[in-house]
């Protein structure tokens, strides 16, 4: 075979948050594990391992019939900041690997690549770089398929879990989804594949060989595109992410309502922690630092600071936020139930120091050091400068100066 040929990879972490969680409690290998949104009430399965999913147990399902399927499994709570920088790394991995990525969720992404000459072992080799490094430097296992086109590399991916690897050879693309149930192709759910299965389709390649007659009731205008997608051809190219992003944010929803200063204060340290490590991730700065708040009542306002010297230290961010935030709780006085911190006026991060200044290069490099510490271990602790624990709900808003910027 002469030439470049267009192939994608579809690279899915396994059992992600769950095994995020027995990447940080090693004792729990081999256990089943359900990581929930509030395990303290009424809540769902946001995922679970393979032990817990040998009960029945999966995603979407209520804590409540989790438990009474799996009475022994350990219960654990989302930590959302410790798998954003675990997907953040996981993403860089990809990205050594290919600049036309699209990312498809926290734990799942699809990517081209140029093969040269042999299909199958390039595109074999490549999978298995990909899962030695997920392996080697996150801990974790990713399940590759690998196709000739999105559709093909993702049943591939499904067909291959967990902690597998399925290249779809070129041209076999039609013999290799024939087999499959219907509820193998992306887009059709169980009342979709109950309704095919009436009409006589149950494989693909019922799927692939049916009239677009029939196919029409069930589809309507996507049925030409459904039945090509069943005999492995599929056009949709892969949307790259943009390299460049205007703002880096994140929130959080608390279980119980906010309204005592060290409460809100450390909230929005943590918020400040997790939104600067990821800038520092992807190599960005900030101008601007906003806030979100929402009340008890569903009330939701922001405001928004832009800095004098743009940022990518934690407690500097946090010391703003605080600001911002204190003076709204002061003025609306009502308990906080969502808190959210976003940066934008992204730059490259570079550094200009003054003459002898050497504090800035070595905290940067301080906070580098520990974001790589956060990344194989878990989330550290974050430090909140006790000028910003000094400030009241009744006291003015003006943001503490941050210890390392005196003198």
């Amino acid at each position: 075979m002469g030439g470049l040929q267009r192939a994608v990879v579809h690279a899915d972490l396994d059992a992600f948050f769950a095994a995020a969680e027995v990447r940080r409690r090693p004792e729990l290998r081999g256990t089943p594990v359900i990581v929930a949104g509030r395990p303290e009430g009424r809540s769902v399965v946001s995922s679970a391992t393979y032990e817990a999913r040998r009960f029945g147990v999966h995603s979407g399902m209520s804590l409540g019939e989790a438990l009474a399927r799996c009475p022994n499994a350990v219960v654990l709570p989302v930590d959302g900041a410790y798998y954003r920088t675990l997907a953040d790394a996981f993403r860089a991995i990809i990205f050594r690997l290919s600049s036309v990525v699209e990312v498809l969720s926290i734990d799942e992404a699809c990517f081209e690549v140029g093969v040269q000459e042999n299909w199958m072992r390039e595109l074999w080799e490549l999978g298995q770089r990909l899962r030695q490094a997920v392996r080697d430097e996150l801990g974790l296992t990713v399940t590759v398929g690998a196709g000739a086109n999105r559709t093909v590399a993702k049943i591939a991916a499904d067909h291959a879990k967990p902690d597998g690897l399925l290249v779809v050879p070129q041209g076999a693309e039609a013999r290799f989804l024939a087999p499959l149930p219907v509820e193998a192709m992306p887009g059709i759910g169980p009342r979709t594949a109950a309704e095919l299965r009436g009409y006589g389709i149950r494989r693909l390649g019922d799927l692939a060989s049916a009239p677009i007659s029939v196919l029409r009731l069930v589809f309507g205008r996507r049925c030409e595109e459904m039945r090509e997608r069943a005999r492995g051809i599929d056009r949709q190219p892969i949307r790259p992410e943009p390299r460049e992003p205007k703002s880096i944010g994140q929130e959080r929803t608390f279980a119980r309502d906010l309204f005592a200063p060290k409460e809100l204060a450390d909230a929005t340290a943590q918020l400040a922690a997790a939104v600067t490590r990821r800038a520092r991730a992807e190599g960005y700065q900030a101008q601007t630092v906003s806030v979100k708040v929402r009340f008890r009542d569903f009330t939701t306002l922001t405001r928004q600071r832009r800095l004098d010297t743009p940022t990518a230290d934690e407690a500097t961010v946090a010391a703003v936020a605080y600001a911002l935030i204190e003076r709204l709780v002061r003025d609306e006085r009502r308990p906080v139930r969502l808190l959210g911190v976003r940066l934008s006026g992204l730059r490259p991060l570079a550094v200009q120091l003054a003459l002898f200044d050497t504090q800035t290069a070595r905290r940067l490099l301080a906070l580098h050091a520990l974001d790589r510490l956060a990344a194989r271990w878990g989330e550290r602790p974050v430090h909140v400068p006790p000028s910003v624990l000094a400030h009241s709900l009744l006291r003015p808003a003006e943001p503490p100066r941050p210890p390392w910027l005196e003198g």
